[in-house]
């Protein structure tokens, strides 16, 4: 018997449905950025050549006798330039954390994502990518017409010139980074005659393949799906933030049309619809299409469509920085709670945290008390305590440091009271402390242990401990 066929009766997917149903990630298309010039430009390579010079220079310069910046980690100490960092001094990292983050929601509340667009380590490199990429292949249609040509001797010329440009900007950036961590002048020569140690082989390797995926492959999805600060942003913008905009009111409606005809009898804006601005856009966006997350704010839109306004005869700013209440006709409030709350708070820490560096005492004191016993008894009579000292010269020079008593008339110190202590060394002293048992008249006392530097009367520290002895007789 012949089945008759059953109607599908299934309704159709609803809209919350169909939303549902679309992917959180979508693959990536190769963005062929255009070479374009303009003042916002010119901004972002001199703030991304001032960010290159400070990665690559830092490492290089010598202060003192010792690299100005080197994290010690096999020794625990942090180098930055005149000062040393210790362990116990990560609370000032913590600080200094705290202080970035409140830079950066300033700065996000009053323009929007300017460090995205001129001064985020992902994007430095990926124009610096960009750049080579243009060298070796050309411009943006040249790039295009030779990615879909097919293999020749050209084309793989010009493929290993720019992968060979990319793999040597990688290792460069790789090595100037394992810098910061192992002498850069030691792990340049290593590197050079093949004799390099494990972990210095691993972290080049990685850091290198990392900045080749990233800046070379990736590039804009890092900031679209693994920047977290891409979906947390617009929390802080409001309507006289600073950010990049399209002028729809003057723009609308776009279309071609010849230079000197009067556009707007025939109902045109002034976009000619040209696609200049997406075509240098480097996550390829339209932001004629409103703000977008995906936006770095890095100004190459404006620059682009600023070119072809003065090409057309308009004038400028039909895509420009702008806030919401500007575009809308509206003032625009500079200062305004949130922001000027950002800015208090930020100046004040900022204060705080200068103070503390200016006035930090580049010594460490620990006291220890000897745990085999109370005190002893020593052959002529006296009561004895043993202390053990951990010294810790935080300077990038040697010092010589007094130890001195305090708390007690008649405390005797027997153990040498100058100790020399090198720089960055930790130092461990002991001392043994006397005292007549005819000036005891209890069964502890609290003493001051001070350690003051000889040749600068600033480094001083002063701890508490104290003084064991036997119970008095009643």
């Amino acid at each position: 018997m012949n089945q008759i066929p059953v109607k599908d009766i299934t309704p159709p997917p609803s809209p919350s449905e169909k939303a549902a149903s679309i992917d959180l990630y979508s693959s990536r298309e190769h963005i062929y950025v255009k070479f374009y010039k303009g003042i916002f430009k010119n901004l972002r390579v001199i703030s991304g050549a001032i960010m290159l010079i400070m990665f690559y220079g830092f490492p290089l310069i010598e202060w003192n006798g010792r690299q100005a910046i080197l994290f010690d980690l096999p020794s625990r100490q942090f180098h930055v330039f005149g000062m040393t960092f210790w362990p116990q001094d990560f609370m000032l990292l913590s600080w200094l954390l705290i202080i970035l983050a409140f830079t950066l929601f300033f700065v996000t509340v009053f323009a929007g994502r300017l460090w995205c667009g001129y001064a985020c380590p992902q994007f430095v490199w990926t124009w610096l990518f960009i750049w080579a990429e243009r060298i070796a292949e050309g411009d943006r249609n040249q790039r295009m017409k030779l990615d879909k040509a097919g293999w020749s001797l050209t084309k793989l010329r010009k493929k290993v010139v720019k992968h060979g440009l990319w793999l040597f900007i990688a290792i460069t950036s790789a090595i100037a980074f394992v810098g910061y961590f192992s002498p850069i002048r030691q792990l340049v020569n290593d590197f050079a005659s093949f004799s390099l140690g494990p972990w210095e082989t691993w972290w080049i390797g990685f850091v290198a393949v990392a900045t080749y995926a990233n800046a070379g492959w990736l590039r804009e999805q890092v900031c679209i799906y693994m920047c977290p600060y891409a979906r947390f942003q617009s929390v802080m913008f409001d309507q006289d933030t600073l950010v990049i905009s399209y002028d729809e009111k003057r723009g609308e409606h776009r279309g071609k049309r010849k230079k000197d005809t009067d556009y707007k009898a025939e109902g045109l804006g002034d976009c000619i619809d040209c696609g200049f601005c997406v075509n240098v856009c480097p996550v390829g966006i339209d932001i004629r299409d409103g703000l977008q997350y995906e936006c770095v704010a890095c100004g190459a839109c404006v620059d682009a469509c600023d070119d072809i306004m003065d090409r057309m005869g308009y004038e400028r700013g039909l895509v420009r920085y702008t806030t919401e209440h500007q575009l809308e006709g509206k003032k625009t409030h500079l200062l305004r709670p949130r922001l000027m709350g950002y800015l208090l708070v930020l100046i004040a820490m900022c204060i705080a945290f200068g103070y503390t560096i200016y006035s930090r005492i580049p010594l460490e004191v620990d006291i220890l008390r000897d745990r085999g016993q109370l005190y002893n008894k020593t052959p002529n009579g006296l009561i004895e305590n043993v202390y053990n000292l951990k010294l810790a010269n935080k300077e990038q020079r040697d010092h010589d440091y007094r130890i001195s008593l305090s708390g007690v008339e008649g405390l005797q110190l027997i153990s040498d009271p100058v100790v020399t202590i090198k720089a960055g060394e930790l130092l461990g002293y002991v001392i043994r402390v006397q005292l007549d048992p005819e000036q005891i008249k209890r069964s502890n006392y609290d003493i001051q242990i001070n350690v003051q530097a000889l040749d600068d009367d600033s480094i001083s520290i002063t701890e508490d401990s104290r003084f064991l002895g036997p119970a008095p007789r009643r």
